[in-house]
């Protein structure tokens, strides 16, 4: 493996290269949770694919200044500047696209925008809005430390004022009241709501709705769903990828269930290298294999 540093739009990246030419090309894109390249699930595609003769170009992603969300559209701009980059390194192949959640919204995005992307590969790809994945990903918190019906109905209440008051200024106070009535619940640790709004905070993409994205979408893709994933509505999520591609025409989606992963996919809920499930591996490189020499 042959490594270098590079700048995608001034972020730093680094290309690594197969000892002989490349066959194909792909460019991972960040969860929210880690926007650094040297993520363990970047290393691991990396370690993967290289030795197959794939190159892959990770970097970091775009910091924000106050903390917010990256928009999708930017996300999407920065993976198309990638891409172009990527295509000085390598003579020929195929180039495309890898993401895990929220990166899986700005990738679909930009395969919508470039027929360049000639494939994707996208982990836990949530078919509806942010808004409603976290809606669904809360509630999940809270069944699975034990709370019951009752509790999951307040947190409903109180997502929906706190989406409600960015929506709309008007509402902010009335938000504020709710989150002051629901602040002592043991659970609202839970809700990722603040307990004190701010008026300038912004969420760009909270109803960012993928369907008619993903509908523009004919490249290849594949989709990894963890069976036990605690954010992500799996069903729904498929359902909206699968009418997406009956509607584009796009016979070319596969959908694997990881059995024993979560939101990653790892084992035992842990997110670390060894944890990853063989399945994953053995899934991402055998289709990769067989696309890739269709391609």
């Amino acid at each position: 493996m042959r490594e270098s540093t590079l700048a995608v739009a001034e972020l730093p990246a680094t290309l690594s290269l197969p000892e002989d030419a490349a066959r194909a090309g792909i460019i991972p894109l960040h969860p929210a949770s880690d926007g650094s390249r040297h993520q363990f699930l970047f290393e691991h595609l990396a370690d993967t694919l290289v030795p197959r003769g794939v190159a892959v170009l990770r970097f970091d992603r775009r910091p924000s200044p106050d903390d917010d969300d990256i928009p999708f559209a930017v996300q999407a701009d920065d993976a198309l500047a990638a891409l172009r980059l990527l295509r000085t390194q390598i003579e020929s192949g195929p180039v495309g696209l890898w993401a895990w959640s929220q990166g899986a919204w700005a990738a679909a995005l930009a395969a919508a925008r470039s027929q360049e992307v000639a494939f994707l590969v996208l982990l836990a790809a949530c078919g509806v809005s942010p808004a409603e994945q976290m809606r669904y990903g809360t509630a999940e918190q809270l069944r699975r430390n034990g709370y019951g019906d009752d509790d999951v109905s307040e947190l409903a209440e109180l997502r929906e004022a706190f989406e409600g008051s960015i929506r709309d200024p008007d509402r902010f106070a009335a938000a504020q009241g709710v989150i002051d009535g629901y602040a002592n619940r043991p659970w609202f640790p839970l809700s990722y709501v603040p307990r004190r709004l701010d008026p300038s905070d912004d969420w760009p993409d909270m109803d960012f709705d993928p369907a008619p994205i993903i509908a523009e979408v004919h490249c290849p893709v594949l989709l990894f769903y963890g069976g036990e994933d605690e954010w992500t509505p799996i069903e729904p999520s498929i359902d909206a990828w699968l009418s997406a591609a009956a509607n584009a025409g796009n016979t070319d989606l596969t959908v694997v269930r990881l059995p024993g992963t979560d939101h990653a996919p790892t084992l035992s809920g842990v997110h670390e290298r060894n944890a990853i499930s063989p399945a994953y591996t053995d899934a991402l490189t055998e289709w990769l294999d067989h696309r890739l020499a269709e391609l």
